[in-house]
């Protein structure tokens, strides 16, 4: 066997490295295409699921399905601006349900407001969601017909929730005689087709009307901050705050309900606390005061005041529909310390 040369040796070795870095640059270019595809199937199955979805909803926005299938049918429900006009000039308390609550009477988990199966937050929802009080606004979200009001995003959120077992999940529990109130009257932009018009700007100045001049009582779920940096409340007469727990909160409900029922009958409870809210607001009308659950309202408004027709994380507030909205970072603002009466969050 004839020596390798050093000069043999090295070209050996060059040799050895240029494959090597070869085979790292297949790998590489593997795993971009095994990525590529995955999301490629990815996007495929989502067009697939997207199509299957209108399709089977289709049917009920055109009113084809309720005119040949009994066992379906429309909730009475009545607009946003007639929900604020009777709630301003009648003086009426509003609950609404949206999937969540409807989620909770299920007993499913949908959103992080609540991450337990609570039977007895469930039991309480089907009390208030039957409730016949005149004066109890019961709102439920207008989805169940046309959704042409829409943007296309909000439409394929629907029909991918709104499933034919879901649907009739909502009918079983919802009385035809009911009349019912848009729960998006307290969501007036983001979802919208128009949310690139004037038109949100005239819903929330609509909205503000609840509250004008009113010495109102926000509770809500600790970080909500409603109002905190913007300029929703500026009508109200005086704002003061009462901080739940942001996740779980019916499990501190009767300390909850207990510092509420220590305020005048004359203030106004603004409630942003998940299915929590809900009960509350139906509990407060019972004890004698007027109470409206608000929901999401605030983030709706600084979505607004950005303008960018879609939702966005707004530094140091609570969102539970972006993922680690939940966990926004501290902020320090003394209006709001000085406006807080009590704290049960902890």
């Amino acid at each position: 066997m004839e020596n390798i040369t050093n000069e043999d040796f090295l070209q050996l070795v060059k040799i050895v490295q240029n494959m090597q870095q070869k085979i790292m640059n297949l790998e590489q270019a593997n795993q971009v295409l095994i990525k590529s595809n995955k999301q490629l199937f990815e996007w495929l199955q989502d067009t697939i699921d997207e199509n299957e979805d209108y399709k089977q909803n289709v049917r009920f926005e055109i009113q084809a399905e309720v005119k040949e299938d009994k066992e379906y049918w429309y909730p009475n429900i009545k607009s946003g601006r007639e929900a604020i006009d009777r709630i301003v000039r009648e003086g009426c308390s509003m609950a609404r349900f949206g999937d969540g609550e409807f989620a909770a009477i299920a007993g499913r988990i949908r959103h992080k407001f609540q991450t337990t199966d609570d039977k007895k937050l469930a039991e309480r929802l089907k009390e208030v969601l039957n409730s016949k009080d005149n004066k109890l606004l019961i709102g439920i979200a207008d989805n169940y017909g046309c959704l042409q009001q829409y943007n296309e995003q909000a439409q394929r959120e629907i029909r991918r929730y709104l499933k034919r077992e879901v649907r009739k999940e909502h009918l079983e529990l919802l009385n035809k005689d009911t009349c019912y109130y848009d729960a998006y009257v307290t969501r007036p932009y983001v979802m919208y087709a128009d949310n690139r018009t004037d038109a949100p700007r005239k819903r929330f100045e609509n909205l503000k009307h609840i509250w004008e001049g009113r010495d109102c009582i926000l509770v809500e779920g600790k970080q909500t901050r409603l109002g905190v940096g913007n300029d929703l409340f500026d009508n109200a007469n005086s704002i003061k705050r009462i901080i739940a727990p942001a996740v779980n909160a019916f499990e501190n409900y009767d300390n909850i309900y207990s510092e509420c029922i220590k305020q005048k009958k004359e203030d106004l409870f603004l409630i942003a606390l998940g299915p929590t809210a809900t009960v509350l607001a139906y509990d407060l009308y019972k004890a004698g005061y007027q109470a409206v659950d608000v929901g999401h309202v605030d983030l709706e408004y600084e979505w607004f005041l950005k303008g960018e027709g879609h939702r966005t994380y707004v530094e140091g507030k609570y969102n539970n529909e972006l993922k680690g909205g939940e966990h926004p970072i501290e902020i320090i603002d003394l209006e709001y310390n000085k406006q807080v009466i009590t704290d049960i969050s902890r």
